[in-house]
């Protein structure tokens, strides 16, 4: 991702590219291949917004864009009018092709960016800013698409005087999906809508009570699922009544030097982030022992003990640890002050963390 200031801020050059992995080459050609035939078929370069966020002196923007009919796609979600009220297939989120190295006009105020996105059609940057603790919005637009709609994206601008926030797994901790299991994986991704995903039971008032209780603290979800299911995931978290937060996804396909990215670095590498961009917030972790969270939360607790206020672990049932692919090996050693706690769902985090003085008795 590279980001040019217009007149007034100066420019920032891009470095050379290094060369790409074969992988990556091929997956390039398809890409050229789909957007020559979405071309002929009408299609338009169209900015798929995503939950951004930042302080109040930067913000992060993230978006995808692709080509699609003029009207085809919401800007905002990326979908039709009729699936935002019905719902979609998860499928018809993978049809649009994303356009590489797109030309992206980002307003921020009264300010304008131009940023190129990355390889995948991705947006994904950081801008200076001027802005008001709270949620906010940025607009997007394609550079050189007279008949492309702008995007409106909404973000979240953290209060500088919050001292708490909440960062969640996705998969099998807020949602039920059994995602490692390579079948059901599919199925989930590109059969099911959001309407046939199962809420995990009491986790959407235990998140929303946390939120509540910690007035201006962040929520963020935390997943290794593709930026194509964040409008699918968006309607999921809203439909279930969860608090509003940024979705931080990756993109799937080969990287410039393997063939498959990584999801528990992808992980690592937003704790890592939101650590050193909010140095003075106390995190409680909140994911499931199906698959890395532990191993994950544990290295991060260790790396950074005073960013970490507790961490939640969901624990799946027998059946759901088979459909996972069994359960994690454990969190090993850990800084005694960093309280862990486990429970099957919502309901009995929520009481563990009242006992810790983390939450309000509920009544």
């Amino acid at each position: 991702m590279s980001s040019t200031s217009l007149p007034g801020l100066p420019a920032v050059k891009r470095t050379k590219d290094q060369a790409l992995h074969i992988g990556a080459r091929l997956e390039d050609r398809l890409h050229a291949s789909r957007m020559n035939s979405a071309r002929k078929r009408g299609g338009v370069q169209t900015v798929l917004s995503f939950t951004g966020y930042g302080s109040t002196s930067w913000v992060r923007v993230l978006g995808r864009v692709v080509l699609a009919k003029p009207g085809k796609l919401s800007a905002r979600s990326g979908e039709s009018a009729q699936a935002l009220r019905d719902g979609v297939r998860g499928w018809r989120n993978f049809v649009s092709p994303p356009v590489n190295d797109a030309l992206v006009c980002i307003e921020v105020g009264e300010e304008k960016h131009l940023v190129t996105a990355d390889r995948g059609g991705v947006i994904d940057v950081v801008l200076p800013a001027s802005l008001a603790p709270g949620w906010t919005t940025v607009t997007l637009r394609p550079e050189g698409e007279p008949d492309a709609a702008a995007a409106v994206s909404p973000v979240l601008i953290v209060d500088p005087e919050a001292r708490t926030g909440v960062i969640s797994d996705i998969d099998d901790t807020i949602m039920v999906t059994a995602l490692p299991r390579p079948m059901l994986a599919a199925w989930n991704t590109f059969v099911l809508d959001e309407h046939a995903r199962t809420p995990t039971p009491g986790m959407a008032v235990m998140m929303d009570r946390l939120a509540r209780e910690n007035d201006g603290g962040p929520v963020f979800y935390l997943s290794t699922g593709a930026w194509n299911v964040a409008p699918a995931l968006t309607r999921f978290i809203t439909r279930n009544l969860y608090p509003a937060g940024p979705l931080l996804l990756t993109d799937w396909g080969p990287t410039r030097d393997r063939w498959f990215r990584s999801g528990p670095e992808h992980k690592r590498t937003q704790l890592e982030r939101l650590a050193t961009e909010f140095p003075e917030i106390s995190w409680l972790l909140i994911g499931d022992n199906g698959q890395h969270d532990e191993a994950i939360y544990s290295e991060f607790c260790r790396s950074h003990p005073k960013n970490v206020r507790a961490v939640a672990i969901r624990q799946l049932s027998p059946s759901e640890a088979v459909l996972a692919g069994g359960r994690s090996a454990g969190r090993g050693s850990l800084p005694e002050d960093i309280p862990w706690i486990y429970a099957s769902d919502g309901a009995g985090m929520s009481r563990q963390l009242s006992e810790m003085g983390l939450l309000p008795d509920a009544g």
